[in-house]
């Protein structure tokens, strides 16, 4: 009687586990339905368009995009740089996005770009700018993002007096952290994780509202969770990149926190990491303010612009930003170290 009984506790147990792993199952399937990609190949061009499935891009097809990309002008530009030209892509008059024209490499190296746009696909995040799509030609890539209306952080801070804006402290401590918790996400808590390779001011895009994004992943490389560093081609921005890469030519974590100190150095002298000033005395922003702060000093490097503001704040900010740009990379924190460090300073 015992031995029916569990028999048919047995029986019924591996039924109820039949069914909900068939349930899960289908949830997934139909979960990966859902991020399934639109595709549009134009054989005009041999070019192929790829939407990601997003609640933005729901109501537009592919054909359109495709179509508004390809009238795109000078007329559209609203930016370049080393990497590739930003045009203004408008769908109608209360819909705009950022499209970057990027040359196209090897076949192999496009490979593992495809790779990377498609994890950056499913990339969701408040400080993160959102990849929409992109589109591959013989020629070129297209990558289409959420346009940004107050620009970067490099124009605001440095550009032409008419696109330049006085940004007070509060504002400055704000896009820090906004900045911070977005690599924080692409290091730690995307998998793979992401190691962005290209930090620097004009990559940290403002909202609306001042919020940091950190935006263009054209550099950005995959990391697989098991390792702590990848091989690559020497690329970045002068001044923002760490002393040991130019020596091994390895992209690390660590690399990006250096970058990251010396994006906290702009924001609080409003200097440029390769300042005119500073070239003709030989020297850069971060040994600048190395020495400045060496000699307790760090008020004369403060951005003059900034006004009356909470020393004590400013000073721990400092700090922060010498840790990140420690010569020795195994001294410097992580990122979710830094965004603690920098959450703490101002709850103090």
């Amino acid at each position: 009687m015992v031995n029916g009984q569990l028999l048919a506790f047995y029986i019924t147990l591996c039924c109820i586990a039949f069914i909900i792993s068939k349930l899960i199952m289908a949830v997934l399937l139909y979960r990966r339905w859902q991020r399934k990609d639109n595709v549009f190949q134009d054989n005009m061009s041999g070019g192929k368009m790829v939407m990601f499935r997003s609640p933005t891009m729901q109501y537009f097809t592919s054909d359109v995009f495709l179509k508004k990309t390809m009238r795109l002008t000078n007329k559209d530009i609203i930016g370049s740089g080393g990497y590739g030209t930003v045009y203004r892509l408008t769908i109608d008059e209360s819909i705009s996005f950022a499209v970057k024209r990027l040359n196209r490499g090897s076949a192999d190296r496009d490979r593992g770009f495809e790779r990377e746009l498609q994890a950056m696909g499913d990339i969701k995040h408040r400080n993160i700018v959102t990849l929409h799509g992109y589109y591959t030609a013989p020629q070129y890539n297209l990558l289409i993002y959420d346009l940004m209306p107050n620009g970067s952080l490099d124009t605001v801070l440095h550009g032409k007096a008419n696109d330049k804006k006085l940004l007070d402290w509060p504002s400055r401590y704000k896009i820090a952290l906004g900045a911070a918790r977005g690599i924080s996400y692409l290091h730690h808590d995307c998998i793979p994780h992401i190691i962005h390779r290209d930090i620097k001011c004009s990559n940290i895009l403002l909202d609306q509202n001042m919020e940091a994004r950190v935006s263009d992943f054209g550099l950005a490389t995959l990391m697989e969770p098991d390792k702590t560093h990848v091989s690559t081609f020497v690329a970045g921005t002068f001044g923002y990149l760490a002393p040991e890469y130019f020596d091994t030519g390895r992209a690390t974590v660590k690399g990006d926190v250096y970058s990251f100190g010396v994006v906290l150095l702009e924001l609080l002298t409003g200097k440029r990491p390769m300042d005119e000033a500073f070239i003709e005395e030989g020297t850069k922003l971060v040994t600048w303010v190395k020495a400045v702060v060496d000699l307790e000093k760090e008020e004369h490097a403060i951005d003059t612009s900034l006004g009356c503001c909470p020393a004590d704040e400013i000073r721990n900010v400092f700090s922060v930003a010498l840790m990140c740009l420690e010569s020795e990379p195994s001294r410097r924190p992580t990122m979710v170290e830094v965004l603690k460090m920098l959450e703490q300073i101002q709850s103090d």
